[in-house]
């Protein structure tokens, strides 16, 4: 289909349902959100809002081959998580644009886990993820490329029949958005697995958390706040031998068109989070912020994002990474009877406002093993006992929240949810080669108030 004719046809549509929700316990006919009097007259199963199983190793079955698709640190360490998720496991094959990060990533899997990546096997360039999609013995692969180009790389995955894990965010802008809304529809045709890198949702104190939440201990939500404030994070200057291109690359989390700013690539875990547990979509977005102390790339290093929803409903977003602040990694639910109070720290639980505890996840008695190793656990599992998770277009709707807010930022406007999704916006080149990017400007972020040239 010409992507003009799937916007009017699908994405637009499904712009209109609630997100988040199991398909049993949409309530979008009665005006009831998550977690409201429609959720409590009814009290959920684990089963019927699909739980997962939080088993700590994955069961046995037939050899699963992957493939890697982006040889980083994070693609480097999803490999190995993929590799210690269950028995029969293993990489056969890697995919590039840099030999020297392909190089060290086939030295971890050889030293830490005897797992052997034949040199006929290795591809680099910008169209090695294509000579893996074209290997029949493939089973999985595992997208971990700076996040540009993810949608292109799960649309070519999907289109193969592999099944997929795929890291979050899974693109940097609407077009992109789009590409992998249409993919994940045709993968779930397929019965394809498609497991994110939202790794809350792999996290059983969260899974406890939202029982809890849709089976309305906190009454009608009406608010939420989404943190991920931190200290600075790692940059790259450039060297006198990178062209354009490789420098961006590999100082991609910096730059504006690769990461789609930090508000994608790590604010995305919690306002995915509230997407999710809200079951709502914005619909309009407010957003500040700017760049006070990076020291390299084109983007932001703090935003506040304002997000309206139906029924006067309201999310608060920030995003920051500047050394020497105060630090909140967190989210909170906020229903008419009390707070639900999420984050890293094993500490999630739920009060009223007079502070008494009404639910605490009991740490002690089910451990929450690390999300990171979970969401393969879920992958491998999900193959092996055609279970068909299909995280994909969850993934999307909530990096789209992301973008939506990002936007509004960088335009000092508000922005609605239908004109973010029928924006033709594009980050990026749209061809790809190691030289020039005469496009690119290092060290100058959009200004907000000023249109976009």
């Amino acid at each position: 289909m010409k992507r003009r004719d799937f916007l009017a046809g699908t994405a637009l549509v499904g712009a209109g349902l609630p997100l988040g929700l199991a398909p049993l316990s949409l309530s979008s006919c009665s005006g009831k959100t998550a977690g409201g009097a429609g959720a409590a007259a009814h009290q959920y199963t684990p089963e019927e809002l699909g739980m997962y199983s939080f088993v700590d190793v994955a069961p046995d079955g037939e050899p699963l081959k992957a493939a890697l698709v982006g040889c980083g640190d994070r693609g480097t360490g999803a490999a190995t998580q993929f590799l210690s998720a269950g028995p029969n496991l293993s990489i056969i094959a890697l995919a590039d644009v840099f030999p020297d990060r392909m190089e060290t990533c086939r030295k971890v899997l050889l030293e830490k886990f005897n797992n052997n990546v034949d040199d006929d096997k290795c591809f680099i360039g910008f169209d090695a993820y294509q000579k893996v999609m074209a290997m029949d013995e493939i089973d999985v692969v595992l997208l971990c490329t700076p996040t540009h180009f993810r949608p292109e790389h799960f649309k070519a995955a999907v289109e193969a029949g592999k099944h997929i894990f795929m890291e979050k965010p899974c693109a940097v802008d609407p077009v992109g958005i789009r590409t992998v809304i249409a993919s994940a529809k045709i993968a779930k045709s397929k019965g394809l697995t498609i497991i994110t890198g939202n790794q809350r949702r792999h996290r059983r104190d969260y899974w406890e958390a939202y029982l809890q939440v849709r089976n309305g201990i906190i009454g009608d939500l009406v608010a939420a706040t989404a943190h991920w404030d931190q200290g600075a994070w790692w940059n790259k200057f450039k060297r006198p031998e990178w062209s354009d291109m490789e420098y961006c690359i590999r100082n991609w989390f910096n730059i504006k068109w690769l990461s789609g700013d930090h508000i994608l690539d790590q604010a995305v875990h919690n306002i995915d989070v509230v997407t999710w547990f809200m079951g709502m979509r914005p619909q309009r977005a407010v957003g500040f912020g700017g760049r006070a102390r990076r020291l390299t790339g084109d983007i932001f290093d703090f935003f506040s994002v304002d997000y309206y929803y139906e029924g006067n409903k309201r999310m608060l977003t920030t995003a920051r990474q500047i050394d020497g602040c105060d630090g909140n990694v967190s989210e909170q639910i906020l229903g008419a009877k009390g707070v639900a109070l999420l984050g890293d720290g094993g500490n999630i639980q739920i009060v009223d406002y007079a502070g008494n505890v009404l639910w605490k996840y009991d740490y002690e008695n089910k451990p929450v093993k690390n999300p990171y190793d979970q969401e393969h656990v879920h992958l491998v599992e999900s193959i092996r006992l055609n279970k068909g998770i299909n995280q994909a277009e969850d993934l999307a709707y909530s990096t789209q929240v992301a973008i939506l807010g990002r936007e509004a930022a960088y335009t000092g406007k508000a922005i609605t949810w239908d004109e973010i999704m029928a924006s033709d916006l594009r980050y990026g080149p749209t061809t790809y080669a190691m030289g020039p990017l005469p496009d690119y400007h290092e060290g100058q972020p959009p200004v907000p108030g000023k249109n976009p040239e």
